[in-house]
């Protein structure tokens, strides 16, 4: 019996031991320079790189996010038209709430721009009168009224969304339909 741990037997008696079966090489394929992929494998299928889900575009809201943006269509209404109009026309089809409140306050903005613009107007031609009186109480007085009026209808209408109602200005055109 041999001893396993024992080198193994020249049986040719010339001292040095056989040679081991070298299992075969497989061709190394050619590295690719300046890029970001590993070389690949023979026998291995290529890997594609990692790539993130594209985001959902018009995603439905959550009732929480629908009844955030429609009540900040009407808060908007301090700063003008704007951001009303950029709440209406990329949240409108994502959420029944935000599209009527926003559209809503986008209505009321108009409204309330085409009243304050009539106001001016008329206080500047009022100016060449001789009827500065009532010159003054159109190019002054009407516009900052105007002002109070669209800041605190636009306040109760955040107030009542956010609170879970819908709200309805009380003089306003329905430009959008």
């Amino acid at each position: 019996m041999t001893d396993p741990n024992q080198p193994p037997v020249d049986p040719t008696g010339s001292g040095i031991p056989p040679q081991q079966p070298v299992p075969p090489q497989q061709p190394v394929p050619p590295q690719q320079p300046y890029s970001n992929v590993p070389p690949q494998q023979a026998g291995v299928p290529p890997q594609q790189p990692y790539a993130a889900p594209a985001p959902v575009p018009g995603a439905p809201l959550t009732a929480a996010e629908d009844k955030q943006w429609a009540s900040f269509a009407h808060l908007g209404g301090i700063l003008w038209f704007l951001p009303s109009l950029i709440i209406f026309l990329v949240f409108k089809d994502r959420g029944a709430l935000t599209r009527q409140e926003s559209k809503e306050a986008l209505n009321w903005q108009i409204t309330w721009i085409l009243a304050w613009l009539v106001s001016v107007i008329l206080g500047s031609i009022l100016l060449a009168t001789p009827a500065w009186p009532i010159s003054f109480v159109f190019s002054l007085l009407i516009p900052w009224v105007l002002y109070i009026v669209n800041l605190v209808f636009s306040i109760l209408g955040f107030v009542r969304v956010n609170g879970g109602g819908t709200y309805r200005y009380p003089f306003n055109f329905r430009f959008i339909k």
